[in-house]
Order: C-alpha cells, then structure tokens, then sequence
C-alpha cells in the first residue's frame, strides 16, 4: 500500500506466508481491510497505530487472532511496528491489546533483570525483559527456540553485541550465556515457538 513499507526479517512461504517484519507506516496512511488467516502479532515501537477497534500508542502488544479482520490506519506521526503474521496455534484464540508503558515488572531469574509477561499460550512464551547495566544470565538451552528484538541499549552473548534494533533468531535447543554492559538493554523475547 502506499506510504507503508516492509522490512523482512524472516519468512517462510510467498507472499501470503509465516513472516516477521518491521512495517513503517507514513504519515496518515492507511492499509486495507483484511483478515488474518494465520493471526498477527504487533508490538509498537514508534508513533501510533490504528484500527477501527482503536489507536495504539508506542509500547502497546496486540494479538489478533486467526480469523480476525482489522482496517489500520495512522495519524500525522505515523508509526513503526514490529508484526508476525501466520504464526498462532489455531487453539490460540484469545484477541487483546496491552498497554506496556502501564503493566507492571516482576523480578526475573538474577538480580538486575525485570520481566514483564505479554503472552502464553502452550510452549510459547512472549515478554519484554529489562536488563540493569552489568547484568549476567546463567548459560541455559532453548528448548523450542527464541526470538529476541533488542528495544534498547545493549544486548550481548558470548556469540555477538546487538545493539538497539538487532533481531535474533535462535533455533531449538540453542544455548547461550547472555549478559549485557554499562547501557543495560529491553528486549521483546519469544520463546518455545520455533
């Protein structure tokens, strides 16, 4: 559509197909009405995002089921959103919105970490963790995978620093011993799904 543009960061299939994007709506553009065949879920980053269900300032989690139709739309800031289409069990059927600057933290695992969960449903689990500067994490195995959008700050492992705005994708049983430096990070991490 025009004014909205479309970063692949994974796919599986064509054009209608198991995909994780960043999608970049300009100013007061707009996208036409469609269904969600396979569930989408949003996380935005930037802006406000909108549909005929209501607007969605940054920081808001949406999940649309399979089979749920929206119209979105933006207002004179725009938006960026990070979005996976096709990707829900067909059990998972609950719709809702969550307001992430308003929910509140829970201590992690370690000292330093915060976690705020977004979602479960079977294996999968979705949060946004908070990391304190100097924060070390215990080697652990990924069972059913993870996937990790760095929001802010640093993200490290012993495999690689990711800056704000690294998308990683890590398959079943992968392993890694994550901690972060003096910047401290937020990141959306998904879990099981993979």
């Amino acid at each position: 559509m025009p004014g909205v543009d479309r970063m692949m960061l994974d796919r599986v299939g064509d054009e209608v197909a198991r995909a994780t994007s960043l999608v970049r709506y300009a100013p007061g553009s707009t996208f036409s009405p469609h269904t969600h065949a396979g569930g989408e879920e949003i996380l935005v980053l930037e802006g406000t995002f909108g549909d005929e269900h209501g607007l969605y300032p940054a920081g808001t989690y949406i999940r649309n089921p399979i089979g749920s139709s929206h119209t979105p739309h933006v207002g004179a800031r725009g938006a960026l959103i990070f979005v996976k289409l096709h990707q829900f069990n067909p059990e998972d059927t609950e719709q809702f919105t969550l307001n992430t600057q308003t929910e509140h933290w829970r201590p992690g695992l370690v000292a330093g970490l915060s976690v705020m969960p977004l979602h479960q449903h079977q294996h999968e689990n979705v949060a946004l963790v908070r990391w304190a500067p100097n924060t070390q994490f215990q080697p652990h195995r990924h069972w059913g995978g993870e996937e990790i959008y760095v929001l802010d700050g640093v993200f490290h492992d012993e495999h690689g620093e990711y800056p704000k705005g690294t998308w990683i994708r890590s398959p079943h049983m992968s392993q890694h011993t994550p901690f972060t430096g003096e910047e401290g990070a937020l990141i959306y991490v998904k879990t099981g799904h993979l």
